[in-house]
């Protein structure tokens, strides 16, 4: 799958915080891009940027086999082997908590094929385990209960709801220590070369700060800390 994100600008991504991202995402009129609720499995895992590849959960139902196709692989089973390398998995379980959505063998077929991270709006299982594989995974609580009679698996990479957060294949999946966002995957690269930007004033403020400076007429930026801010950029961009 080909990608909208440059390669500069994905680089950019991981030097920047989700607060900055949801930022300029407000100021562009979206308003609902942080997933709600969803915190890191570890604190000391990875960032996390890369393409969504969803997978779409809805209410176990008794008539329904969730094991059939098993021969060729569950939806299920599926969405961890064809999830592309680079990408984020995510998914959409309507915040079910009673039953947990995978665990560490999963994840750790996501991590050896060369994915981005995981995501769910419910929780995952053995997330002691999760949490030794270094790998970025995002969660609502830990879950160690089993999906049976809960969850079934039913879609793949279409378009999905992630704790009321809006999804589609293909968009930019932003995670770091606070939570996670969604860039639009046409804003990316003009959103992920404005967030940097923010992060570069950012530095310059607290510097600023550090020295004693009132935060008024500093932040939010005036023109005449904007100005500041050139200067302070050409110097340390020079030396």
């Amino acid at each position: 799958m080909s990608s909208t994100l440059s390669p500069s600008h994905r680089e950019r991504l991981k030097s920047v915080s989700v607060a900055t991202i949801s930022t300029c995402l407000f100021r562009r009129g979206l308003k609902h891009v942080v997933v709600n609720g969803i915190v890191p499995v570890s604190a000391h895992q990875p960032r996390m940027v890369g393409e969504a590849f969803t997978l779409r959960f809805v209410p176990m139902r008794e008539d329904i086999d969730p094991s059939s196709g098993a021969g060729s692989g569950t939806v299920h089973q599926r969405a961890f082997d064809e999830c592309p390398a680079g990408f984020v998995l995510v998914m959409d379980t309507r915040g079910e908590t009673r039953g947990c959505c995978c665990g560490d063998l999963l994840i750790a077929r996501l991590k050896a094929r060369g994915c981005a991270g995981v995501v769910t709006d419910g929780g995952f299982r053995d997330t002691p385990e999760i949490a030794s594989l270094g790998f970025p995974a995002f969660q609502q609580r830990p879950v160690p209960a089993p999906s049976f009679g809960r969850m079934h698996a039913v879609e793949i990479n279409v378009p999905i709801g992630c704790s009321d957060v809006a999804v589609y294949p293909g968009d930019i999946v932003v995670g770091d220590g606070e939570g996670v966002v969604v860039i639009p995957k046409a804003l990316a690269n003009a959103v992920a070369e404005e967030a940097w930007m923010q992060t570069q004033y950012d530095t310059f403020a607290a510097e600023e700060i550090a020295k004693g400076r009132r935060v008024i007429g500093l932040y939010p930026a005036t023109a005449e800390s904007r100005a500041e801010f050139d200067r302070w950029r050409q110097a340390n961009d020079a030396r």
